[in-house]
């Protein structure tokens, strides 16, 4: 995943706008995004953390669809921000991005501060992100994402009220509309920074493409199209599950194998940025464990197995519509650079699939988080409500 400490400090994502025709990338203006990865932030486990993540996104109590609450990347492991601009003249807040979640707020650290474009609405606004929380106010303010990325009269929240959340100064949300509903008062559902790009002309299409390298190399985020510099195939789509919770996300139907073997049958899961590991259902979790001989290491809560193991390691392959993502056996390992930032060994080897701690049958029974999104590219295409993959030059890289 992350083969070199450089990802400790910084990870340079550039993020483009793109108003040309759908999906085709042309020259942009950039923003520049960090990377931070906190293996060991409030000395709760990777594994622990993600499984977290996804029981919540799982769970009709906090799912959007039932409680107006959604979860997001607050509490996870390895997040990524931005300085976005707020207001005339701008503030500069630190925000982290979010595909699992879609309201944008500040005020988490820095206090908001009001100018000439901003507008109270009068109301309120209320986020619960499973162990964390926000409520205030919602504003309609300008928000500045670059030069060629500015948008007025965006929907923000104004944070009076927050729990557990100390990474930034807030959340710039770019999942699906849907997990704004119930969010703030008298309205069923309010735009987000995608919808309101789109909706003003700045991009041709409401997608996002995402592209992310492992170690410290350069990654990017696309408004509007993808990059096609950054991927070496073409970029196959597949439409959105209709399988409930999934359906709520950027949802996908997969079936996964271990070389020639099923481990997971076709249903429904989620692809995820705030999601460190891959997370699969318990039942195809133990046929992994025990195809690969692994053990769980308690340190870690990961999976470990030894070198003459991973020498015999399988490619896993992830079906996804009518063609197959093949994760290396380099590609299933946790970089070695960084054993002992999770508390392992510096000579043990781990894995990077986990168990997402229910059986099969869920309606998300899989995550497929950072450690896959590394190796393919992705497209999230809210216009034509699909999802698109394609493999880039790290697909088969052997940093790990």
């Amino acid at each position: 995943m992350f083969p070199s400490k450089t990802l400790l400090s910084t990870l340079l994502i550039a993020l483009s706008a793109v108003d040309a025709s759908p999906l085709r990338r042309e020259a942009a203006p950039t923003l520049a995004f960090t990377a931070r990865m906190n293996a060991r932030a409030n000395n709760v486990k990777i594994v622990d953390a993600d499984r977290a993540r996804a029981q919540a996104m799982q769970d009709p109590s906090i799912s959007k669809r039932a409680s107006s609450s959604s979860f997001s990347i607050a509490s996870v492991v390895t997040s990524y921000a931005a300085q976005v601009g707020i207001g005339s003249p701008a503030t500069q807040y630190t925000l982290l991005i979010d595909t699992g979640s879609s309201n944008t707020w500040v005020g988490a650290k820095t206090a908001y501060k009001r100018t000439n474009t901003s507008v109270a609405t009068g109301d309120s606004v209320s986020v619960s992100y499973g162990t964390g929380s926000f409520s205030g106010e919602e504003y309609l303010d300008t928000v500045t994402l670059s030069s060629a990325l500015v948008i007025t009269k965006q929907s923000i929240g104004v944070a009076s009220s927050v729990r557990d959340f100390d990474q930034a100064d807030g959340i710039l949300g770019v999942g699906p509309t849907f997990l704004t509903q119930g969010t703030v008062s008298n309205v069923d559902s309010v735009p987000t920074v995608t919808d309101n790009l789109y909706s003003k002309g700045t991009i041709g299409t409401e997608a996002l493409g995402v592209y992310f390298a492992p170690g410290g190399s350069a990654g990017e985020l696309t408004f509007g199209g993808f990059d096609s510099s950054k991927t070496t195939s073409s970029v196959k789509y597949v439409p959105l599950t209709t399988t409930s919770p999934s359906n709520g996300y950027w949802g996908i139907d997969q079936s996964i194998t271990y070389g020639s073997s099923t481990i997971l049958s076709a249903t429904a899961g989620i692809v995820d940025t705030g999601t460190t590991l891959i997370l699969i259902a318990t039942d195809a979790f133990n046929k992994y464990k025990s195809a690969t001989g692994a053990m769980l290491d308690n340190n870690t809560g990961l999976l470990m197995i030894t070198s003459a193991q991973y020498s015999k390691l399988k490619t896993l392959n992830f079906k996804i519509g009518g063609t197959s993502y093949g994760l290396t056996p380099n590609g299933q390992i946790w970089p070695r650079s960084l054993n002992t930032d999770i508390g392992g060994s510096s000579n043990n080897i781990y894995l990077v699939v986990s168990d997402i701690g229910s059986n099969s049958g869920t309606g998300l029974d899989f995550v497929n988080g950072y450690s896959f999104l590394q190796r393919f590219y992705s497209v999230y295409d809210t216009t034509n409500h699909r999802v698109g993959f394609a493999t880039t030059s790290s697909t088969s890289a052997v940093s790990n």
